[in-house]
């Protein structure tokens, strides 16, 4: 086992996918010889070559829809979108092309690509570098999302997905790369080195997609979240003193329904918190499954925390971003209800 940052975890997943199946490629923007903006890839280049990890032109739609060639041919593509605010140039090719290959082929083709991106706020980066749109990849059926908390799941669930036959977007919350950000944005943050999430192993392992895991254990209410706001909804279940259950979702899409309804059913509260701008957001649908599966066991309305149906506000970034505070009077309006 090893001291991983989120990013050496994920450089670590794609090191040991490309050594295991010469049919894995790695390319994107920036991605060979200067080893991705955030170095994700650094290093890949020189151990495997030019052929299977390399630049590309700065074309969303090229990138997206070479790579759904090469699945159709038989590699394994494993591409970074520099910036998810940057994918919406490559939504028709991810949306129309890779998500219904198999569907359109009766499943004669498959399409195992790798979408990766950076995702999420708290890095002062405004409008274009801060956007979480993983809504707008669960509406589409034939995609499956995952959105990691820690560099243990990140390494397990990215192995995961590059083996698996059909497009994953896989979000990464990039306030996470290097340490478990809580949302107290006036305290130093603490390095995955000083987590027990932190410990990866060195080789080959994978996490199951589609199975959440419960961070936190409690009865008085189910808090479901996922990315960065794992972390923050621990932080305001301590903060405020309530007895809490934290579900880490970890994959959207397919999504373990069982796990938030048995957690609803034991507690009978539900606070489910996201990124994303509140109106159609993930946390709309987990909000309705948990009316839908556990109504008779509700004591509260669900109550939705998120950012606001705003483009991301750079100078009023910690008033958008839901931090432990706004989670915590959510969760002492569920309990006082």
């Amino acid at each position: 086992m090893s001291r991983m940052t989120m990013i050496e975890a994920v450089r670590s997943a794609m090191d040991v996918s490309m050594a295991k199946d010469d049919n894995v490629v790695v390319f994107g923007e920036d991605v060979g010889y200067f080893g991705g903006v955030f170095r994700s890839t650094q290093g890949l280049q020189a151990k495997y070559g030019r052929t299977r990890c390399f630049d590309a032109p700065i074309s969303e739609s090229g990138i997206v829809g070479t790579a759904i060639g090469m699945a159709a041919y038989g590699l394994r593509p494993c591409v970074e979108i520099q910036f998810a605010d940057y994918m919406y140039p490559a939504y028709d090719q991810i949306t129309q092309e890779a998500a219904r290959i198999r569907y359109r082929s009766n499943g004669d083709f498959t399409c195992a690509i790798v979408l990766r991106m950076p995702t999420g706020g708290g890095i002062f980066g405004g409008q274009t570098h801060s956007q979480s749109p993983e809504a707008l990849f669960t509406h589409v059926c034939g995609l499956k999302v995952i959105v990691p908390s820690n560099p243990y799941d990140a390494k397990g669930l990215l192995i995961a997905a590059i083996e698996d036959p059909d497009p994953v977007m896989f979000l990464e919350p990039k306030r996470l790369y290097n340490g478990p950000f809580d949302g107290h944005h006036e305290r130093p943050v603490t390095p995955w080195s000083k987590h027990d999430l932190g410990e990866v192993p060195d080789g080959h392992y994978t996490i199951p997609i589609g199975k959440a895991e419960v961070r936190r254990v409690g009865s008085a209410v189910t808090v479901v979240a996922y990315g960065t706001m794992v972390h923050v909804a621990l932080a305001a279940a301590e903060d405020a003193g309530i007895d809490a259950e934290v579900i880490d979702l970890r994959s959207l899409l397919p999504l373990d329904l069982d796990t938030i309804v048995n957690s609803v059913s034991k507690t009978g509260r539900c606070v489910v918190v996201h990124e994303a701008t509140l109106t159609s957001g993930f946390g709309a649908e987990v909000a309705a499954l948990v009316q839908e599966h556990c109504f008779y066991h509700l004591e509260a309305p669900v109550v939705r925390v998120a950012g606001w149906d705003t483009p991301y506000p750079h100078a009023q970034e910690w008033d958008y971003f839901p931090g432990p505070a706004r989670v915590g009077r959510a969760l002492v309006e569920v309990m006082e209800a």
